[in-house]
């Protein structure tokens, strides 16, 4: 009988063991915001350099539809903001509705790439 209620303690404890052990807490990471806006650009090559931009600048997720030329982007509010996003996407040649490429910017981009700047 004392041998049964070991082993049977014995199970007990380790299956409690395990039953604790797999559960886990999950930490709730920063609250991530997402905002759509537009840049313009024209082809595939913008959609790549705008994406590529704007998750360099600390966007989680990018994605620009080359047709409305909206880009949705979802990002951590405590590391980056649209301001600073759109201020990036300027500086490589595709105007925001907030700022303005600089001409020289412009001009760098590949041909297939100069879209209709009149705004």
């Amino acid at each position: 009988m004392k041998t049964f209620r070991m082993i049977f303690t014995i199970v007990l404890l380790a299956a409690f063991g395990i039953t604790t052990s797999a559960q886990t807490t999950t930490k709730t990471t920063a609250q991530q915001k997402t905002e759509t806006f537009k840049v313009w650009g024209k082809c595939d090559m913008c959609k790549t350099r705008i994406e590529k931009t704007a998750k360099a600048e600390g966007a989680t997720s990018a994605i620009w539809d080359t047709k409305t030329q909206l880009l949705a982007v979802t990002f951590d509010p405590s590391k980056t903001n649209v301001e600073a996003l759109s201020k990036k996407l300027a500086a490589v040649g595709h105007d925001t509705e907030k700022f303005k490429a600089s001409d020289d910017a412009y001009e760098k981009l590949p041909g297939c790439c100069h879209y209709d700047r009149a705004k």
